[in-house]
């Protein structure tokens, strides 16, 4: 089969397309950025770059598809989420309307309550209007995601690893039915070319109706730790929110919608979906060792921390891949070098938990500053300890270039602060060349470069320094 993948670069998007390699379907890929498209030069795998926010007439999707998955959404994003979910959905069925289409599946959210949070009345408002198209609509509704690299899972995580005792909200109370993010893409995999799914809906659930407080002390039974957890009646949607955002490494618009559908129960409605396609799901406890296990062996796929509504990012990479050279501020340096693969491997692992290798503890002052702002912090980390692609977020930078071949990576900061920040790495004749470049807002832009000066001298030198002194010993 033919099939079209939208949300290619999200979290279940880029999960599913291996799944769907594997059965032996081509699969067409929705980027709204072709520098970010995943799988390129892979066999079966072609590329249309849109985006649904928008309609454009000039582009046409390939007429002979079978099959398409709608995996966007817009949870965290700044605005009316919800306005845009729709606008999206209205977009997706103007496109596909010349497409000789049979299905559509769609991944949503449970909704079986009367009252509902924004963002699963979202959810159903997406699914009626996909309904009525020139297809067969086939829904399933989730819960929960638990898997390596999930918002939810690693929400969880935090606390549950930050925290010994933790004073928590009363939503903690809520039921919910966490299912195992590889259950999830079974199926989902499974569902394409189904006529047996065509125009129902069904829930997809894990075995276990947990409340959330009941899921953090599974979590901390399989992480080998003794949690104390406290709920309090006291703590308004607004606190909750901050209190994730500051403990966890959400950011706070995906806390806020969170904690306003954390409020709702999500259990689900019994159904013979799992029988039908013969897939059995895990129970939570089994799920959490899952993903460790992927954890542990740096086989992260696709983190939620890599999408672009994790900061305040806007436009395309494209926009930002040349470094301005009039109206900036600039701190170039440069050292000799002996061993270009060392010093690579070392550019390639900077962040998450191998720090910045000098003056981390200004790192992690500049982001907790950056957090009490509103911006990303450092609490995004990487996805893996030693590769990076265009597009990835790095601790509170974003991935531009990550050129192996040219010896070249650039990185866009995603930090609060009057202006635009870029840093490169390039390695040309044997020398390391380090380039910050900053591009001041007004005048608070320039005071702002002024007074982190002497902070830059000490960053900056280290930075270099231990990217190429130790290599330069090893080579003597």
């Amino acid at each position: 089969m033919k099939i079209l993948i939208t949300g290619t670069t999200g979290y279940i998007g880029k999960r599913l397309i291996p799944f769907l390699l594997k059965a032996g379907h081509e699969v067409v890929c929705c980027v709204r950025d072709l520098e970010r498209a995943p799988f390129k030069g892979k066999k079966n795998v072609s590329f249309v770059e849109i985006d649904f926010l928008t309609y454009d007439t000039a582009i046409k999707l390939p007429t002979d598809i079978d099959c398409a998955y709608y995996l966007m959404h817009s949870m965290s994003a700044a605005g009316d989420f919800g306005k845009m979910e729709l606008e999206c959905a209205g977009n997706f069925k103007k496109y596909v309307a010349p497409v000789n289409l049979k299905q559509v599946v769609y991944l949503s959210g449970i909704i079986n309550e009367k009252e509902l949070s924004k963002h699963l009345n979202s959810r159903k408002e997406v699914e009626e209007s996909l309904e009525g198209g020139n297809y067969a609509l086939t829904t399933f509704r989730a819960g929960i995601i638990v898997g390596s690299g999930s918002a939810s899972f690693e929400i969880i995580r935090d606390l549950v690893e930050k925290l010994p005792i933790m004073i928590t909200p009363k939503w903690l109370n809520t039921k919910t039915q966490p299912i195992s993010i590889r259950d999830v893409l079974a199926y989902l995999s499974k569902a394409a070319g189904d006529e047996r799914l065509y125009n129902n809906n069904y829930d997809i659930y894990g075995p276990d109706v947990l409340t959330y407080k009941q899921m953090l002390e599974i979590f901390a039974e399989v992480r080998g730790l003794k949690r104390t957890i406290i709920t309090l009646p006291i703590m308004t949607p607004k606190l909750s929110s901050y209190w994730l955002y500051f403990v966890t490494s959400t950011s706070y618009r995906l806390a806020s919608s969170l904690v306003d559908s954390m409020k709702v129960e999500v259990v689900a409605r019994p159904n013979n979906l799992s029988e039908m396609l013969q897939v059995f799901p895990v129970n939570y406890h089994d799920a959490v060792v899952n993903a460790f296990a992927v954890i542990n062996q740096d086989g992260i796929t696709s983190s939620w921390k890599d999408s672009m509504v994790s900061s305040h990012f806007a436009g395309k990479l494209s926009k930002y891949v040349k470094i301005p050279k009039y109206g900036v501020l600039q701190d170039n340096k440069e050292r000799d070098i002996k061993n270009e693969e060392i010093v690579l491997d070392r550019i390639w692992a900077l962040g998450g938990a191998n720090g910045w290798y000098y003056g981390n503890t200004l790192w992690k002052a500049r982001g907790f500053i950056d957090k009490l702002f509103g911006g990303t912090g450092l609490r995004r980390g990487r996805t893996h300890p030693s590769k990076i692609e265009a597009g990835d977020a790095l601790d509170f930078w974003r991935v531009i270039s990550a050129d192996r071949k040219s010896k070249r990576l650039l990185l866009y900061a995603e930090m609060r602060m009057p202006g635009e920040a870029w840093l490169e790495f390039k390695i040309k004749n044997d020398k390391l060349y380090q380039h910050a470049v900053f591009r001041p807002k007004g005048l608070w832009g320039r005071l702002y470069w002024y007074s982190v000066l002497p902070f830059h001298y000490f960053i900056f030198n280290g930075l270099i320094n231990s990217l190429t002194e130790d290599v330069q010993k090893k080579a003597a």
